[in-house]
């Protein structure tokens, strides 16, 4: 039997969260693109592996480029809303979200979708990588991207790569041991976690989950202790009754012998097998002590290799083998600068994001430097770039990462990991990856400013490109200019040309955000909000509360105030303890908070 070989411009392995927007972008950039993802979903972290509360860029300045469009697109499909969860602002149900990715692909005459396989070796000649071949086929390709979950491509195509920790000699990261001990010795990478869907079936008759071979009580005693059943389960709320399990404390994260996953295929496949019976044990104690109202969902992850249908198709990994490229991002560059609540700017970033700096070790309390900021009445993290070099391998040529392979420490790779910034990662690889074939150039030869120009602009190929909705995506962390006013175009592109002016900040100075701004600069009131009026309470810096006065059914009870738009943001702050006032928002009562859309007072 003769193999079929395919050629390609861009081809992207791996069907996560980065290599599915490196695809899309460098598709609709005009390059003709294969896409070869293992599993039969797109979207990884936010799909097939279960995580759909997703963390980090929630504020509305930074919900731009694919990311902000897969939002307005949930928006627009989710049924009951995206108000669900106290982990996220947006939680959804997973197979929206693969339908999503699976549309958008649909759209792309120039990109090809196979899915089933993954990679068994990386072509090259020298040092410049031509293609990678799978089982039944192999593909040539001009640009390849890594896109995988634990950077396969890296370990096939003997691209130098980490794997593990960091010292401080090595880059003085604040965060870092001083030298290896039990717990790097322990945990070389990040605890995974096999995330399972509940459902509430609102009686006592959901069927037994039986409990795995090795199921020991011990490992989960005392999950939810310090939280309450109720507010452990609503921790992960999606819609329509259904619960994302993925629960650090005593829950369904796992470790033991993490370091299997690069080992060899039977020693991941043992790691595998442990990691998904450790959270059917999970869902068992949930079930024996919460009672059998609560059971596994039913239908929602495609079944494959005879796993239960509630379970995601592969493990929520939250780092991979790291690559070695031209810079690499430390605990440094994600840290607020001296005085600001910003870290300090990358000269060649193409995308950002704001999470705080979050590593899951079971049973171990880990200590990082902060970089949390109370805005808009709650927590979130210091806004921090992705430079276009840390993508970029040192040596190879005609090779780009686009997940959470990027080259970056240990230490910060806890912030960098997250969906909305791996899908911005994986937006800039898929733009630089287009741009490099259209001008036959390679990627670390690619002018760093028409790809920052480009990805601003969207711009699309003169050669006939992708002609449907466009994304825009920000690369300079600005607070108070959303997307959607007039001059962010400019100031971006103004901070950009500008590194020094950059306020520490965050917030552009020649802005004033007093409205809501829209496509034709209208003011308008938000849509689908309620109405409460009630008393303003303020005890403390950024900890706003509103006891309602109406509507009737909500009179007398105190909720947070939260906000993620910037002029509210503002008024929350001009606000007097004890004054009248009336909002529109959403009610969320998992998270116990009002998210504010707009004010009269």
């Amino acid at each position: 039997m003769v193999e079929q070989t395919y050629t390609a411009d861009v081809l992207v392995v791996g069907g996560g969260t980065g290599g599915t927007a490196a695809a899309i972008q460098a598709a609709r950039r005009g390059a003709k693109t294969i896409l070869v993802s293992e599993f039969p979903w797109l979207g990884g972290m936010l799909t097939s592996a279960g995580v759909s509360a997703p963390d980090g860029n929630e504020l509305e300045a930074f919900q731009t480029g694919l990311w902000g469009a897969f939002l307005r697109e949930l928006q627009h499909r989710q049924p009951g809303g995206l108000d669900n969860s106290w982990v996220s602002f947006f939680s959804f149900d997973p197979r929206v979200g693969a339908q999503i990715f699976a549309d958008w692909v649909r759209e792309l005459p120039n990109l090809q979708w196979i899915s089933g396989y993954f990679p068994l070796e990386v072509l090259n000649q020298g040092s410049c990588v031509t293609g990678v071949r799978f089982a039944d086929f192999t593909v040539n390709a001009k640009i390849t991207l890594d896109g995988t979950e634990l950077g396969d491509l890296l370990a096939l195509g003997e691209i130098p790569h980490r794997w593990g920790w960091e010292l401080q000699s090595d880059w003085g990261e604040p965060s870092a041991p001083i030298e290896f001990n039990s717990l790097t010795a322990k945990y070389p990478v990040q605890s995974p976690t096999w995330v399972v869907i509940m459902q509430d079936f609102g009686r006592e008759i959901a069927p037994e989950i039986p409990p795995a071979p090795n199921y020991n009580e011990s490992l989960f005693t005392g999950a939810w202790d310090n939280y309450g059943a109720e507010k452990f389960m609503n921790y992960g709320r999606l819609p329509g009754g259904l619960f994302m399990i993925n629960w650090p404390i005593c829950g369904n994260d796992y470790g033991e012998g993490v370091g299997r996953l690069i080992e060899s295929a039977a020693a991941k496949q043992e790691f595998l097998q442990e990691c998904y019976s450790h959270s059917q044990n999970f869902a068992h104690f949930i079930q024996k002590h919460l009672g059998k109202r609560y059971g596994l969902a039913k239908n929602i992850f495609p079944n494959i290799q005879n796993t239960n249908a509630a379970f995601a198709l592969h493990p929520y990994y939250r780092e991979s083998r790291r690559l070695v490229g031209l810079t690499t991002i430390r605990e440094q560059d994600i840290l607020p600068i001296p005085e600001g609540r910003v870290a300090a700017l990358h000269e060649d970033a193409v995308t950002i994001g704001n999470y705080p700096n979050d590593h899951h070790y079971p049973g171990i309390q880990f200590k990082l430097q902060p970089k949390s900021i109370r805005w808009g009445g709650r927590w979130t993290g210091t806004p921090f770039t992705i430079p276009y070099s840390s993508l970029i391998p040192v040596t190879t040529d005609a090779f780009l990462v686009c997940e959470k392979n990027i080259s970056v420490s240990h230490i910060a790779n806890g912030a960098t990991r997250l969906q909305p910034v791996v899908m911005g990662i994986g937006q800039a690889a898929g733009m630089a990856a287009a741009m490099c074939t259209q001008m036959d150039i390679q990627p670390r030869d690619l002018p760093v400013k028409q790809l920052q120009r480009a990805l601003l602009q969207d711009m699309r190929s003169p050669n006939g490109g992708f002609e449907g909705a466009s994304s825009p995506m920000a690369i300079i962390p600005l607070f108070n200019l959303s997307p959607q006013h007039p001059q962010w175009l400019y100031w971006q592109q103004y901070y950009l040309d500008n590194l020094d002016t950059y306020p520490s900040s965050g917030n552009c100075d020649g802005i004033c955000c007093t409205q809501y701004y829209y496509g034709n600069g209208d003011t308008v009131l938000p849509q689908k909000s309620d109405r409460f009026t009630g008393f303003f309470l303020n005890s403390d810096r950024q900890n706003y509360r509103l006891q309602i006065v109406s509507p009737a059914e909500h009179q007398g009870m105190i909720y947070h105030l939260v906000t993620i738009v910037a002029n509210i943001e503002l008024q929350l702050q001009s606000l007097l303890h004890g004054q009248n006032i009336q909002i529109f928002g959403r009610l969320n009562s998992a998270g116990s908070w009002l998210l504010v859309e707009h004010i009269d007072n």
